[in-house]
């Protein structure tokens, strides 16, 4: 496997987008070696789910499309983000857990936590952010 493997895909804004770019990532974690049924790829679905959901949601619409970037690290770190065109950032997490929705970052960051890994959110030279989570990356040996 090469030191480092990328890929990223453009989707509309859109709450469709959310399935397509799931069925991205996981596509693309099997082409690189992780089987379908490792417990890695649940955790990394819903995460992604949870950020393209957050791109498409709490953008108000001032964000036409979504960006997923995936690569893999010397085949040990996996990185994943989502960006999007929008100024506001998530929020701090005790205001999202305090209201009826906005929860994905909390979830998000758990299963990241959980799963060993990291989140981070950047800024673009656009104005916008791209939310990363970073995860170690372990292929069961065969």
């Amino acid at each position: 496997m090469a030191d480092l493997q990328e890929a990223s895909v453009t989707l509309p804004s859109d709450p469709a987008s959310v399935t397509t770019a799931r069925r991205y990532v996981c596509a693309l974690l099997a082409e690189w070696g992780l089987p379908p049924d490792a417990p890695a790829v649940d955790s990394v679905r819903l995460i992604v789910s949870e950020l393209t959901t957050n791109a498409v949601l709490h953008t108000c619409g001032l964000s036409p499309t979504f960006t997923v970037d995936v690569r893999l690290e010397r085949s040990e770190e996996l990185h994943i983000g989502v960006t999007d065109s929008h100024p506001r950032w998530p929020r701090p997490l005790p205001a999202a857990v305090q209201q009826d929705n906005g929860r994905g970052m909390v979830i998000i960051r758990h299963l990241t936590v959980e799963s060993g890994g990291r989140l981070e959110v950047v800024p673009t030279e656009e104005g916008g952010k791209t939310v990363w989570i970073s995860l170690p990356w372990a292929v069961p040996v065969v």
